[in-house]
């Protein structure tokens, strides 16, 4: 009997061992190389949907304060081992003195002039080379039908990308110059005309200039996506995953 006692005693430790091991690893993973996170609205259509589940690498960008949250990164000012990251990434983030996170396209750099004039982005006082790619129909965010303009946006240092444009003279199609401070990164929706961005305060809900520091990770692909009537607990509803887009790489 003490001996089937001992036996079990010591079954149970090596499973909480293996659960600790499992645990930090997992947590070194998060931290340090990938993590997941989930499109919540479709302020950056046509590339990423709602509902789509992306993952992000850690160290193309470096480790700042949110690397590791909820947890508090070592870090306040800066990345660890800092990478720069390229005008036309996509990028999770946290904007300064919010909680929430954010994904939109990292569009201007530090001492950059940003400005929108008639829904065309400039950079410096140039305009971003533009091609119209079409009329294209999507979901808007009140789950109607709608259409917009596809426009395919072209960096100086060759990244492109889809933008949608489905209002002639919407709120925010013609800005104010801004002057990214150093330090600091512009960051832009594709859904341009439906997009809390950093042509929007994080007093009124935008992103306003986001600090190097809080610069999460570089979503790399979609891992899967699913529409609204999708529930893990409920099998019947997964052939509403879909199909084509997983594992998808991000532009």
């Amino acid at each position: 009997m003490a001996k089937e006692k001992k036996k079990s005693g010591n079954q149970t430790i090596e499973i909480l061992i293996t659960i600790a091991w499992a645990l930090g690893i997992s947590i070194v993973l998060r931290t340090f190389l990938f993590q997941p996170f989930h499109i919540p609205s479709g302020s950056m259509l046509p590339g990423l949907m709602k509902g789509d589940y992306i993952i992000t690498t850690k160290y193309s960008l470096g480790y700042g304060t949110y690397a590791a949250a909820p947890l508090p990164f070592p870090v306040k000012k800066g990345r660890l081992f800092e990478r720069e990251p390229n005008r036309g990434d996509v990028i999770v983030f946290r904007p300064e003195g919010d909680n929430k996170n954010f994904i939109k396209r990292l569009v201007g750099l530090p001492g950059d002039q940003m400005q929108v004039q008639k829904g065309k982005l400039f950079i410096n006082g140039k305009a971003v080379a533009t091609e119209l790619v079409g009329d294209q129909e999507y979901v808007n965010q009140n789950g109607d039908n709608a259409v917009a303009q596809a426009w395919r946006e072209t960096f100086d240092n060759g990244n492109q990308h889809i933008v949608f444009d489905d209002q002639d003279n919407g709120q925010l199609d013609n800005t104010s110059i801004y002057t990214v401070p150093a330090g600091y990164y512009f960051m832009m929706g594709d859904n341009r005309d439906n997009s809390l961005d950093s042509r929007v305060s994080v007093r009124q809900g935008g992103a306003g200039f986001v600090p190097t520091e809080n610069l999460m990770g570089k979503a790399e692909f979609v891992l899967l996506s699913v529409d609204n009537d999708f529930a893990l607990f409920k099998p019947w509803t997964w052939a509403n995953m879909r199909g084509d887009r997983f594992f998808k790489g991000i532009k």
